[in-house]
């Protein structure tokens, strides 16, 4: 289903670009549901995802979607002071990769996609990650954030089983915790995030949403590094 959606507009936009693929570096802290993200864009299992506190993703891996889209999988944050360093190095080393042309550095992630758990667990961390890491490395108008896990925000309840979409009391909640995200990073940072997206990849609730956001906030440039 994803490997075409609106590939038309990405298309497009990577001529403007003059990039191909589209690079996406999706970042998050543990438990906060990466892999099943990226699952959920597949619709199989690309990532293997961790049972119980055990993370799986311990290293950065790359998934192509199609030949225009290609996403990167990242280590969370969250797994003690020690590995967390190591895994924040492993990021700004990233979003530090580069290549050179016509003489001009470039940067090689285009955009950067941070997960947000929306049952609202260890919120520090995803804050740590999102303004000490993220955000002094990367330019801002590159930067997205999505909230997973919608149905559990309010610990399962208003979550309808049957439509398998929130009532609207977690509808509400879901777009006042859009709001607390987006507050709480500008106030942290100066930095005014585009209006993150919520959704479910388990269920593949507004997954078509997040890949909206992603499309519609494509760069129109290559990502110019000074080193």
């Amino acid at each position: 289903m994803y490997r075409k959606y609106r590939i038309n507009d990405i298309n497009k936009k990577l001529a403007i670009i003059g990039v191909q693929p589209l690079d996406l570096m999706v970042v998050g802290a543990t438990g906060a549901g990466k892999s099943t993200t990226l699952n959920s864009f597949f619709q199989r299992e690309v990532s293997k995802i961790g049972k119980g506190v055990d993370p799986e993703t311990m290293l950065i891996n790359s998934f192509s979607l199609n030949d225009s889209f290609r996403l990167w999988d990242t280590p969370g944050l969250g797994d003690g002071i020690i590995r967390d360093k190591e895994h924040s190095k492993m990021l700004i080393d990233l979003m530090f990769k580069d290549y050179k042309e016509q003489g001009y550095t470039f940067g090689f992630i285009d955009l950067v996609l941070i997960i947000v758990d929306g049952s609202g667990r260890d919120m520090g961390t995803t804050y740590n990650l999102i303004n000490n890491v993220i955000i002094p490395n990367f330019q801002p108008d590159r930067i997205l954030v999505a909230i997973n896990q919608a149905d559990v925000a309010m610990k399962g309840r208003n979550w309808n089983r049957q439509s398998m979409k929130p009532e609207r009391e977690l509808k509400q909640f879901l777009e006042n915790k859009v709001v607390s995200i987006q507050e709480r990073i500008f106030e942290a940072t100066s930095v005014k995030i585009k209006t993150p997206v919520y959704y479910t990849a388990e269920y593949n609730y507004n997954v078509d949403k997040l890949f909206d956001l992603i499309i519609d906030n494509m760069p129109t440039k290559k990502r110019n590094i000074k080193l």
